[in-house]
Parts: C-alpha cells; structure tokens; sequence
C-alpha cells in the first residue's frame, strides 16, 4: 500500500474507487467500506483508496471535546493495508480546511484533484463546513459531476450498532468480548515500557510499566489478560490498568503488564498488548500477602486464557 500525504503527489492508475472517513479502529463497519473499493479496483482494474483527514477534525474544531482515539495513525495504515487497500491519502485538517463547503470539497479534492469514478461512504458520513454535507447529498453531487456514491448500511453486532464511540464505550466499561466483535479483532495498545515504581520486582511479580499517548482510549480499571507483543516475539501477560489502591490513597491510572515466564529487563523498548478478556475488577487488598496471593491466582487465569498464535 502507498501512503501519501500531499495530495499533490496522487498520480492517477486506473479508475480510482475512494473510501471517505475518518476509519478510527477500522471496525467491521469501517472493513464493509473497504472491501467496497478493494472489490471495484480489481473488476476495474483500478485503485482502492481511502482519504482521511489527519488529525482527527474533532482535535481541531473542539479539543476540549474530542474522542479519545481507537489506534494511532501508524496502525491505522497497517490495518488498512492488511484489507488490501492500494492507496492510503492522509490529508491535513486544519481550521482552514473545516471551512471548506461540501460542494467546494466534492468539486475540488475529489473531482478536479482525484479524478475520482465511485466514492464508498458509511451512513453517518458528514463533511464540509460545520458536517453540513450528508451522504445523500455526496450522491446528488456524484450524479451532477459523474461519479458513483455507494452508501454503506450500519454494520450491527449483537442488535447494536457498530460505530467508534460504541467500541470506546465497550473498552472503557472493559467489555473486552464486545468490543472485540465489533473491531473484528481483540483491542491493541502499544507504548514505550517506562520505569515504574518497581515493587512488582520485590514481590515476585516484575511488571513492565506502559507509556501510551494520551489521545487513546485505554480499557477501564481492572485486570485483563493479554498478549504481549515485543519485537516480533509474544507472550503470555496480565495487565492491570489502575491506581495501585493497595499502596496509594490518590495515584495516577497506569498500565503494568506481567509478561508470564519472562525475565528480561525492556525498558525503552516498545510494546505492544492485545487484550483477550477481563478477569476482575482492580480493589484495595489488605496486605502483600493477600496481594500476591490475588496476582498468583491472575497470572494463572490470563496463563489459561491467552493462547499464542503460531
């Protein structure tokens, strides 16, 4: 998959077929999109795109408000480019750009820059200055400047609605199971492995402390088994993203992960979790050795719950 930035370097090949979106997780309704494109390239001998704005609008038109995000642009491509995706365009968004009117952005970006023939766009799709611009609009534009809109229907799992907000919402109450069916894939956070406070090491449980970017979504409080992923080597881990109860009053929320039958030290080094399911609630335990006790039956559970791929 090509990757472009600058819209000024799109060199046509082919009839293009382009997704509109912002795709964050690239959820099952997201992978009905692509798979749209992906089949009109190869009966058209074309291109398959997509043309997302970066950074989210939200971060842009209200910070204050914006959704925490489901992955980083990095991984948003390499999911992207695992559907079959020929051509990923990221576009800037400032606030030059949100003032652009719907008609403006049809006629200008897609028509007369991307020669576009079909563009694919979810049933929520809004564009333009203040999302004044709606998919049946996109279809009446289409019609007036020669191109084909297909409009996706909603994606439901389990008779709700896949969308990014329901997954957020599915992670932060830490429905692991839920938000896994409607990504179509277990949840991932990565980050650089930091230095914590180091009592895991003293108690038998070393864990590797996780610095992620803020803009993220991370599960709710509890304690998850997970894989974990370390170059391209993975194992066995329970994490536990909390406030450590047990030994603070008032405490930042972190993530520490215990990779299972490890030892090595990794600090600096990048990491990556694919959360599998929750196993309980973090709470305040009246000792160390009820703690251990608590971890010991942890590590034992996520050690029976993770399988590792071959």
């Amino acid at each position: 998959m090509r990757l472009i930035r600058d819209i000024e370097h799109y060199q046509p090949s082919g009839p293009l077929c382009l997704a509109l979106g912002n795709f964050d997780g690239v959820h099952v309704g997201h992978q009905q999109l692509i798979k749209e494109c992906v089949d009109f390239a190869k009966e058209n001998n074309g291109t398959a795109a997509a043309y997302i704005f970066d950074p989210h609008p939200a971060l842009v038109i209200k910070p204050s408000q914006a959704p925490r995000l489901l992955v980083t642009a990095k991984h948003k491509a390499e999911l992207l480019a695992a559907l079959g995706l020929d051509l990923l365009i990221y576009a800037d968004f400032t606030t030059q750009v949100a003032k652009i009117s719907p008609q403006d952005f049809v006629r200008h970006i897609l028509v007369e820059k991307l020669h576009v023939q079909q563009v694919v766009v979810g049933f929520n799709y809004s564009f333009g200055f203040r999302g004044a611009g709606t998919p049946d609009l996109l279809k009446e534009l289409g019609d007036q400047f020669g191109f084909k809109t297909i409009i996706v229907e909603p994606v439901q799992r389990n008779g709700r609605v896949v969308s990014s907000s329901a997954i957020r919402q599915a992670l932060e109450e830490g429905n692991i199971e839920l938000a896994a069916d409607m990504l179509g894939s277990h949840p991932v956070l990565s980050g650089k492995v930091v230095k914590g406070e180091q009592r895991g090491h003293s108690i038998g449980f070393p864990t590797a402390n996780l610095s992620i970017n803020p803009e993220l979504t991370v599960p709710g409080i509890g304690v998850y088994a997970a894989i974990a992923k370390l170059d391209q080597h993975c194992f066995k881990a329970v994490v536990n993203i909390g406030r450590k109860p047990t030994f603070h009053k008032d405490h930042p929320t972190v993530i520490e992960a215990h990779l299972i039958d490890f030892q090595q030290e990794i600090y600096d080094r990048e990491m990556q979790l694919t959360f599998i399911k929750k196993i309980r609630d973090e709470r305040k335990f009246n000792g160390i050795e009820a703690l251990v006790k608590q971890i010991t039956l942890d590590r034992d559970m996520a050690a029976s719950l993770v399988e590792i791929p071959e």
